[in-house]
């Protein structure tokens, strides 16, 4: 009983420390990036006050400290939060100590009714978001089973009324704890508005070892309670579903005739109550003298399959004139950059915008030759309620 109570001053006190710099900075209209990554439980926090900058591309080796928020679409320029300032806070204090930065924590003490200011954006229409999914699916097995694809990825996206109490940092907060291997983030500026999200999928690591990292991941199950994930059987369809995007991995290798990679995979990995196929590519940069092999596989996987489909280009054109709503930054990918030393992008999936009394969440589903429409809305479904038992538990 202790240590649940101890737990709880933690997170009090995390909050109030987080909830303190934010009031601070955004309603001065300074752009923040907050995330926890997999497997740890310090948050960490950045603090943009010179303007986002806008970016074609995202060069890791020159671009600086900071945190990149890039949309799906590639061709759209990608944002840069710089880090001006920045803390770190764990187990309920922040570094560096809040005496020694200009704005004094310690002496703002928040009100009941007091909470940080966060841009958001209009919410559209329902009419204006809401796409006809299954009929997509449809459509998209009728291409494959025409060999125009291996593949295809078509999303949709809904919209919530939040409730009454809904508060972004505690949802963040309770994010993180729900999902200890996920990317939490919370992404704010006036220019984009706020997202929230919790993703499961590393697009791109680089560390101070020069060690490059990325993942294939597909396939999804839920997997009940008490469940052992050594049990758990995958179809056919999903094995191959994952094979696709592994391949895509090593195609994007080959392109730049690169063969020293470690490929440990497919494995069955666990994200909340989801299951996934797994294979993690591991390749040392300093063993290959390819010291900008993080910004150049960056350039060819994103978007990868696992977003959009195979052959890529034909699908990001084919889910640009079926799809009804515009992505935004969901599917795109977000993460530090040059932070502690170290790059990790993620894939911006289970997230959602927030629109102040509503949300709109996103969700997409890997369709193969051997796709059923309704398993896959079923699916899209599951991926939604990653924040949905969070926000309306």
């Amino acid at each position: 009983m202790a240590e649940v109570f101890d737990e709880l001053k933690v997170q009090r006190a995390e909050k109030e420390i987080i909830e303190g710099v934010l009031l601070d900075y955004l309603t001065e209209g300074h752009a923040i990036g907050l995330w926890r990554s997999p497997g740890t439980t310090k948050k960490n926090l950045i603090v943009c006050t010179e303007g986002i900058q806008y970016l074609n591309d995202v060069s890791i080796e020159d671009v600086g400290t900071g945190f990149i928020f890039a949309p799906f679409d590639s061709d759209k320029k990608k944002v840069f939060l710089k880090a001006n300032i920045s803390y770190s806070i764990d187990n309920g204090d922040i570094s560096p100590n809040v005496s020694d930065v200009p704005h004094n924590l310690k002496n703002k003490k928040l009100k009941n009714d007091t909470v940080p200011f966060f841009p958001s954006k209009p919410y559209e229409s329902e009419d204006a978001i809401q796409n006809n999914f299954t009929t997509i699916v449809k459509n998209a097995i009728e291409q494959i089973a025409a060999g125009h694809f291996e593949k295809l990825v078509p999303s949709r996206c809904k919209q919530i009324e939040l409730p009454k109490a809904f508060d972004l940092v505690d949802t963040f907060n309770t994010l993180c704890i729900k999902y200890p291997n996920a990317f939490v983030s919370l992404v704010s500026a006036g220019e984009i508005g706020t997202w929230l999200g919790a993703s499961p999928e590393l697009l791109v690591s680089v560390d101070d070892q020069m060690s490059f990292k990325t993942v294939a991941v597909a396939g999804t199950q839920v997997l009940p309670p008490q469940a052992n994930i050594k049990h758990v059987a995958w179809t056919q369809k999903e094995i191959e579903e994952q094979a696709l995007v592994s391949r895509y991995i090593v195609n994007c290798f080959k392109k730049i005739r690169l063969r020293e990679y470690i490929e440990l995979g497919p494995k069955t990995w666990q994200a909340g109550n989801l299951v996934h196929l797994k294979t993690e590519f591991e390749v040392d940069m300093n063993a290959t003298n390819f010291p900008q092999l993080g910004s150049v596989m960056l350039k060819l996987l994103h978007p990868t399959s696992a977003i959009c489909g195979m052959p890529r280009e034909e699908s990001i054109a084919f889910l640009k004139t079926t799809e009804s709503f515009d992505r935004s930054f969901y599917s795109g990918y977000l993460g530090p950059v040059n932070f502690e030393n170290k790059t990790t992008l993620f894939v911006n999936l289970r997230c959602m915008q927030w629109c102040g009394q509503k949300a709109i969440l996103y969700a997409g589903a890997g369709v193969t030759i051997d796709s059923i429409p309704e398993k896959e809305w079923e699916e899209t479904e599951l991926k939604m309620n990653t924040l949905l038992q969070v926000i309306q538990p």
